[in-house]
């Protein structure tokens, strides 16, 4: 998660001091993508220190704020290098900037810009005026499908910790064989916690505009139910291992919708549907709910382990 780069003032191309001043954090795909979009342009960027976050996430937590930017005017001699007072924020700094406090502060006026950097040349041509679709934030489905092999990555972190767990309990807490059992039950618990961040991480991004409610958990909840109900209806053992080894089938009727659920949430931060207070309020609901159904899950599990 070390990405950043150093905040301060930066030369793009050979500017002088009539360039147009744009503004970023110092999360480097930000700066990157930024500076991608600006081929053959002369311009200053002044990176804000935003420990490496984003200018959306950081605008929401207030290190993309009012105090960063004049405390950074200042610290980086920009009134001495430029003799306009104009800065180009990207407009998802709304949040965390009071335009006319950095006035009042420093003297420098600030234009929210548009919210995507690929429309900053016909920004600036324009003659700093953002059209309409300059203004809109789209979620479409190439835009959520580039956000989970992350969540992937995170959950796989994760997934080899419990794994192993799951799989050599299965193996070695049964009458038979190792072997035997590996392939009757660890290899089906390993694809049930798979499945399960199949339905979260990679479903539920996917069909995210058709999933019932507006929570991302309970969007996450719908797939993790279906792919449930697939997993035991599909379980090539353990129908005939009497009460307890039913049981322990019936688990993951807990286990992974509850995973489901809650890898779901995670795309809060990702999305144009959520605000900072709303996901607060939605996981006091949701995640003592999913820790709930993933206890009784594992209890259940084990259980089938104990008495079988």
């Amino acid at each position: 998660m070390n990405y950043k780069v150093d905040p301060g003032l930066y030369a793009l191309g050979c500017p002088d001091d009539h360039a147009p001043v744009l503004v970023t954090a110092n999360y480097k795909m930000s700066f990157d993508k930024l500076r991608e979009a600006l081929p053959d342009r002369d311009a200053w960027i002044l990176v804000l220190n935003t420990l490496g976050i984003n200018v959306w996430c950081a605008a929401g937590k207030g290190t993309f704020g009012t105090m960063e930017l004049v405390g950074r005017i200042g610290s980086s001699g920009l009134a001495h290098v430029v003799s306009h007072r104009e800065l180009i924020l990207p407009q998802l700094a709304g949040p965390g900037v009071s335009a006319h406090q950095v006035k009042k502060m420093c003297g420098f006026r600030v234009i929210y810009g548009p919210i995507q950097a690929g429309a900053l040349p016909a920004f600036l041509d324009g003659g700093l005026e953002a059209t309409p679709d300059m203004r809109l934030k789209t979620f479409t489905t190439w835009e959520r499908v580039v956000l989970i092999p992350v969540e992937l990555i995170g959950a796989f972190k994760t997934a080899l910790i419990i794994l192993p767990f799951f799989f050599l309990v299965d193996c070695l807490w049964r009458a038979g064989g190792f072997w035997t059992n590996a392939l009757s039950y660890g290899l089906y618990s390993v694809l049930g916690i798979l499945t399960a961040i199949l339905a979260g991480a990679v479903f539920t991004p996917l069909l995210l505009p058709w999933l019932p409610g507006r929570a991302f958990s309970f969007k996450g909840l719908t797939p993790g139910v279906v792919m449930a109900l697939v997993f035991v209806a599909f379980c090539p053992s353990g129908w005939d291992a009497g009460s307890w080894g039913r049981i322990g089938i019936f688990a993951w009727l807990f286990l992974i919708p509850a995973m489901s659920a809650y890898l779901a949430m995670n795309f809060t931060g990702s999305s144009t549907y959520t605000s900072l207070s709303g996901v607060k309020k939605e996981m006091r609901r949701a995640v003592p709910l999913q820790i709930g159904a993933g206890v009784l899950g594992v209890g259940l599990w084990l259980g089938s382990h104990m008495f079988s």
